[in-house]
Parts: structure tokens; C-alpha cells; sequence
């Protein structure tokens, strides 16, 4: 836990010394523009994060003194000051300034009448005129606030004394008079408030009627309007005693420890809507604080006699001030003779050593009785009250000025990452469209590209058919021209029959180049054709006619609407695999039979060639019907039949889609 409140320490004081409130500031929007989205995602997170671990801003409530308001204006260009005596010369690092508080019925609490503009300003007793540590033109970047304004001040700066000058005052809430007011000034060395209850001078005072809640004195009492609310540790209850007659409360702190200040925790107020007492409850109207080393305070020392004069004077947390003193033990007594019974009490008891509570778990003891069991003397070192760890002042403020700076940049960064969001939504919408119009232009240039393809294919095939026609027909029929006119030459000239046998051989010649030219012609006609074997059983019975011309064969064709409804790759693809089962057995099978079935249905397209050859060692499929058949993704299957011979299935599917390949 300590550590955690460390950490978080760490963070604020570099975040203040390096100006970390960057999105408070006028570049705030550029420097998010200029942000990566992860880096303000991480942003986003380090903020939540952050918040869990800092102070609330929570409220006083009751009555009390308000702070410090100088005489009013009709208008802001006026210029008002405070000074604050520090007694003697200090090194200073930081003051802060504790606004004044509005209760707005829209917008709630708000600082009322900060100033304009403001600089602040620090010297010695040599130096009259000071050097300014701080200056705001502007304060528009800081409001609205009810958070502390943390002002870093230049490392080495020595200061006996320092000003405040509201050089543009700002209108009051509740009548529009310009006027300069604050609730309180800290000014620290260290963790020390060198400020704390010193004099304080002004240009002008409040003159009004409530006079007694108004004055420069309380800017430097150390009654601040908030409430130590930490976001860590355990809560605590206060300690309360049993009514007795002047009753005290001793520390021992351990060892002797020169000693310079102490804090008192005020009794929580209830938590009620109206509260159960003004917040006076166990403070002494008499406070006496002495110090000591010897447990019977034999050696007593004076450190504090505080006489409470009004409400005024009674805070959430009371400071006080005094010559640095040695001593072990320290006595709080309620030193008013004329009380006969008191209920003494506070939620803790800070005894400060250069800014440093030196109480912190520390033995305590008491006159009297305790009140309840749970009210043990413990709970008054133990660093808890009601809300949880007590910080020491400076981090308490420090967390509370980094709270607000976070809680104004969250939105933002939050409003940064929405726009980016939105645009990187319209940035998907964008390219989705864009998607759409690539596939749309791919698909149509596919098509495009298919057509010119297929029109190419178109073209060379009528090339190709045109050759045929043209020159190998013209060819051929030269050719069986000159075979004729041989023929004819011979038969004048062969009185006795001895060129009979090279008739023979004209008469081969002649059948065997008309058998050329009509299968020439069919080739033209195949290869003009618009639809690519559109008639498959037509041209299986031709083809089989062709090879299997000295053998017995038959071919048998059922439901040939379905296979005339095949696309033509597959018809194609049918048409060759018949073909190489057909050259299979011609080349080595021996058979004289060959039987051939084609059937069809909404399921499968069946092809099964059967023969009577001498069959297929191991029934292996060969490999070029194993590929014809991936081709037109079906299955083929090798079987030998009863009675000899060799038996070819191929099962196809009508509706499966063929690859490119099926055209080889």
C-alpha cells in the first residue's frame, strides 16, 4: 500500500515538474491529433488507472471560516495582491493555490472569481520588488476547478516572503462583482508548508457584514475546504474518550526527534443530510500541546496553546507551526479550567519532523477511559480515517491537481478515439466498397479474358479447318486425280496383264485417299462446330466404328438427354476416356469383342467398357485412364469379368465441376 501511494507520488511530482498536464493546455487538441490510436488507447488506460490510485475531491461541509476576498469592483481591471511573511528564508519548490468554492444549482461546485489573469512573485527581505516564479495571462485552460492549482517553482529559488497578484479579477457568482479571492496558499519546501499561520498581508479586505468568515489570516490557517479522502488503505474510526475533566492524549515517539509541527484530525462529521453537530465535537476549546523527554514531562516544553475563539478556527484538519523542539513524548491536553467534563477525540494525530509525520504507528495513551472497545488509542496513528491512508499534504494536493488535469483529459481522449473510430469505420466502409468494385472489375475481367480465350480458340479452330479444307483436301483430291489418271494410263497400256499387280496397288491408293479426304472432312466439320461433341453418342459410334472396324462390337446409350445436357468440357472429357479405353485394347488386349454401355441418371453417368481380350496383369488401373478419370473427377474402376476379358467402369457425377485440365 505504501509503496502503491509512493508510485503514485513519483508520478505526480514528475508530471508537475514536467508540465504533464498537457491536455489542460492550449496545444492539448494538436497533441492528440498528433497521437497514434495505440498511443492513445495506452493513454486512456494509464488515465483509468491513475484515478483508481489518486485522492477524491471530496467536500467540507458545515460552518467555518471561507478564506480570503478583497473589496469589489464593477469591472476586472483592477489589480489586487496578498503577501505572505514566511518568516525567514526558505528554499521553495511549489505553492498552491486552494480556489474558493461555489455551489452552482446547475453545474455544482464550482472556484468562484478566479482570477483572470495572475503572476505570482517571490523574493527576500533585501529584495522589495521580488522575481516572478509564476505567470498566468490566462487562466481559461485551468476552469473550470474545485481542484488545488499546483504551481512548480524553479529548483534553488530562495524566498523570504511571497505575493499573489490578480492583475484581472473575475466576476462573483452571486452579483457579478469583480473581486480576487482564495480559500487558502500553501507554500512548500519540501514536504514542509512554510505558509502555515503566517501573516499575511493585503491591497484590500472584505468589508461585507459576515467579516468573521472572510480575512486575509484564514488564506494561511490551513482549514482547506476539502476532506483528506485517499483512494487507498483501510478505513478507520476515531478515537473518542469518556467524558472527563481535562482529559490528554501522550505520544511516545519512540526516541527524541526534533519536532516542528502538528496536524489533528478533526472527529468525522456524520454523514447525514442535515449533520449531527457543528464539527467541534472532541476538540478542546483550550488546546494545549507540550513536549517532553521525560515520560512524566518533568521537562515539559510549551509547543502550542491555542485558544479556539469561534467555529472559525475548527477545520477537518488543523495545522499548526512551531520552533523546532526535541523531544520523545507530546501531550494534548484540553487545558479549559471551567469545563468539569470532556469527550476528547480525533480521527489521528500527526506529530511532523521536517514536513515528515514521525507519530506514524507510534504507542499513545490517555487520561480516562476509552469510549467503546473499537475506539482503541491505536486508531489515532495508525494513518487511516474514515475514508482511508492519510497523505501528507503536499501529496494530497498534488493528487488532486493530477486528478483534475486527468479528469479534463480523459474526455478528450475519449472524444480523440471516437473520431478515430468513426473515421476508421468509414475508412472499412470505404474499402469495402472499394473490395466490391476490385471483385466486381476481377470477375467481369475473368470473364472478358474467358471470352477473348474462347473466341481465340474459336478462331484457330476455323483456321485449322479452313488448312484442312483448302489445302489438304485440294491434296488429297490432287493426289487421288493423279492415282486415277495412273490407273487409266495403265489399263491403255497392259495388253498382256503383266502390270495387273501395280493396278492393285493404284486401286489401294485411290480407295485409301477417298477414305482420307472423308476423314479430312469430318475434321473440318468437328472443328467448325460451335458446340464440341454437342452429339456425344454420334461420335463415340463413329469413332468405335473407325477402330474397331475388324471387330465385333456394340454400343449401347440410355437417357441420352442427360448427357446432351453435360457441358462440353465434360462431354469432352467422356469422349477421350472412351477413346483411350478403346486404343488400350487395340494395342493390348487381342480381344475380337468389345461391348460398350453409357448410361445416365440424376446421380451418376456410368461408361463401362467390357472385352473378351487376354485382360490386365494385377488388374492395375492404367495411368492414363487413372488421369482421364481425375480429370473428369469421377472414379474408375478395373475388373475382370467371368468369362475372361477385361472390364473398365467410370462413374461420374453430372453436377461436379471439371478442372481446366479436362481439355487436355
Amino acid at each position: 500500500m505504501r509503496v502503491a501511494v509512493l508510485r503514485v507520488t513519483i508520478a505526480i511530482g514528475t508530471a508537475l515538474m514536467g508540465g504533464l498536464a498537457l491536455f489542460a493546455e492550449e496545444g492539448a487538441i494538436d497533441a492528440l491529433g498528433s497521437a497514434t490510436l495505440p498511443s492513445l488507447e495506452q493513454r486512456l488506460a494509464e488515465i483509468d488507472e491513475q484515478l483508481d490510485e489518486l485522492a477524491q475531491p471530496s467536500l467540507r461541509g458545515g460552518i467555518g471560516a471561507i478564506g480570503f476576498r478583497s473589496s469589489s469592483h464593477k469591472s476586472g481591471d483592477h489589480t489586487e495582491w496578498i503577501k505572505i511573511d514566511l518568516g525567514r528564508e526558505y528554499t521553495i519548490d511549489q505553492v498552491v493555490l486552494a480556489p474558493l468554492l461555489w455551489r452552482d444549482s446547475k453545474q455544482g461546485f464550482e472556484a468562484d472569481a478566479f482570477p483572470i489573469s495572475f503572476r505570482i512573485l517571490a523574493g527576500t527581505d533585501g529584495d522589495s520588488n521580488g522575481t516572478v516564479i509564476a505567470n498566468y495571462p490566462s487562466t481559461a485552460h485551468l476552469l473550470p476547478r474545485i481542484a488545488p492549482l499546483v504551481v512548480p517553482v524553479k529548483k534553488g529559488t530562495t524566498a523570504s516572503w511571497v505575493r499573489i497578484e490578480a492583475t484581472q479579477l473575475a466576476a462573483r457568482s452571486f452579483d457579478g462583482r469583480h473581486v480576487f479571492q482564495l480559500s487558502e496558499v500553501l507554500v512548500f519546501s519540501g514536504d514542509e508548508n512554510v505558509a502555515l499561520r503566517q501573516p499575511v498581508t493585503a491591497s484590500s479586505n472584505h468589508i461585507e457584514r459576515l467579516q468573521r468568515t472572510w480575512g486575509s489570516r484564514f488564506l494561511t490557517d490551513g482549514n482547506l475546504p476539502y476532506l483528506m479522502d485517499g483512494a487507498l488503505g483501510k478505513k478507520s474510526v476515531a478515537y473518542v474518550s469518556q467524558p472527563a475533566q481535562n482529559p490528554s492524549l501522550t505520544v511516545d515517539l519512540g526516541e527524541s526527534i526534533l519536532i516542528s509541527g502538528i496536524h489533528l484530525h478533526a472527529v468525522e462529521q456524520s454523514d447525514t443530510v442535515p449533520q449531527a453537530h457543528p464539527g467541534n465535537f472532541g476538540i478542546p476549546l483550550h488546546l494545549k500541546v507540550e513536549g517532553a523527554n521525560d515520560p512524566g514531562f518533568l521537562d515539559a516544553t510549551e509547543l502550542l496553546d491555542f485558544q479556539f475563539d469561534s467555529f472559525d478556527d475548527i477545520g477537518s484538519i488543523m495545522m499548526w507551526s512551531f520552533p523546532e523542539t526535541r523531544c520523545r513524548y507530546v501531550r494534548i491536553t484540553d487545558a479549559n479550567p471551567e469545563q468539569e467534563l470532556f469527550q476528547i477525540g480525533f480521527a489521528e494525530i500527526e506529530v511532523l519532523a521536517a514536513g515528515r509525520n514521525v507519530a506514524l504507528g507510534k504507542p499513545i495513551s490517555g487520561t480516562g477511559t476509552l469510549h467503546p472497545a473499537t475506539r482503541s488509542f491505536g486508531v489515532l496513528t495508525d494513518g487511516f480515517n474514515l475514508y482511508g491512508e492519510i497523505l501528507p499534504v503536499r501529496t494530497w494536493m498534488n493528487q488532486l491537481a493530477l486528478r483534475h488535469d486527468l479528469e479534463v483529459e480523459r474526455p478528450r481522449v475519449i472524444a480523440e478515439l471516437s473520431a478515430r473510430y468513426a473515421k476508421q469505420r468509414a475508412t472499412l466502409k470505404y474499402a469495402g466498397w472499394l473490395i466490391a468494385f476490385m471483385l466486381a472489375g476481377g470477375i467481369i475481367l475473368v470473364l472478358i479474358q474467358k471470352a477473348a480465350r474462347q473466341r481465340a480458340i474459336f478462331e484457330t479452330r476455323e483456321r485449322i479447318a479452313a488448312n484442312l479444307h483448302d489445302e489438304l483436301g485440294a491434296n488429297l483430291y490432287a493426289i487421288g486425280l493423279f492415282g486415277n489418271l495412273a490407273k487409266q494410263e495403265v489399263e491403255e497400256k497392259n495388253d498382256n496383264g503383266k502390270w495387273s499387280k501395280l493396278m492393285e496397288y493404284t486401286d489401294a491408293v485411290c480407295a485409301l485417299t477417298t477414305e482420307t479426304g472423308a476423314t479430312a472432312r469430318y475434321c473440318t466439320n468437328l472443328l467448325a462446330a460451335k458446340d464440341l461433341y454437342a452429339d456425344l453418342s454420334g461420335e463415340m459410334k463413329r469413332m468405335a466404328d473407325r477402330l474397331l472396324a475388324d471387330m465385333q462390337h456394340t454400343l449401347t446409350i440410355t437417357d441420352d438427354e442427360i448427357i446432351r445436357s453435360l457441358s462440353p468440357r465434360r462431354r469432352n472429357g467422356l469422349f477421350r476416356f472412351y477413346k483411350e479405353c478403346l486404343t488400350n485394347i487395340l494395342r493390348h488386349s487381342g480381344a475380337t469383342r468389345v461391348q460398350t454401355i453409357l448410361s445416365a441418371d440424376s446421380r451418376n453417368i456410368r461408361l463401362r467398357v467390357t472385352d473378351n481380350g487376354s485382360g490386365i496383369a494385377g488388374l492395375h488401373t492404367p495411368p492414363s485412364l487413372k488421369r482421364r478419370a481425375r480429370l473428369l473427377g469421377g472414379k474408375v474402376n478395373v475388373e475382370s469379368p467371368e468369362e475372361g476379358g477385361t472390364r473398365i467402369t467410370l462413374k461420374v457425377q453430372p453436377k461436379k465441376l471439371l478442372n481446366f485440365g479436362s481439355w487436355l
